[in-house]
């Protein structure tokens, strides 16, 4: 399995926005591999709050198909050049290999 996060940092008020934007149909939706998308706000900071993307892809070869695919690479097309909204102060992406799940007893 493979997890991709993406850690958005957003103006105080603004995090339904990012919300949306990874709540609403996507290509990616219907893109062989992909188990499921999470997405959690952090509002505990005093001057700002958090959004993180959690995607997860059965495999790392699921997730390269998802990139090589055309729909995505023209998606990244279209967004060439323009500048994020005002509101997002930054964007950290990471990739994890989940190496092991432990289960709980239930």
């Amino acid at each position: 399995m493979l997890i991709q996060t993406r850690t958005i940092v957003v103006e105080k008020g603004h995090s339904n926005k990012v919300v949306d934007r990874f709540t609403g149909e996507s290509p990616m939706d219907s893109m062989a591999g992909l188990i499921d998308k999470t997405v959690m706000i952090n509002r505990k900071k005093q001057e700002h709050e958090e959004v993180m993307v959690m995607i997860r892809w059965r495999s790392v070869e699921d997730w390269k198909n998802w990139e090589k695919s055309d729909v995505h690479i023209q998606g990244h097309r279209q967004n060439r050049g323009k500048t994020p909204p005002e509101y997002v102060i930054s964007t950290t992406v990471n990739m994890y290999e989940v190496e092991a799940v432990k289960e709980g007893i239930n």
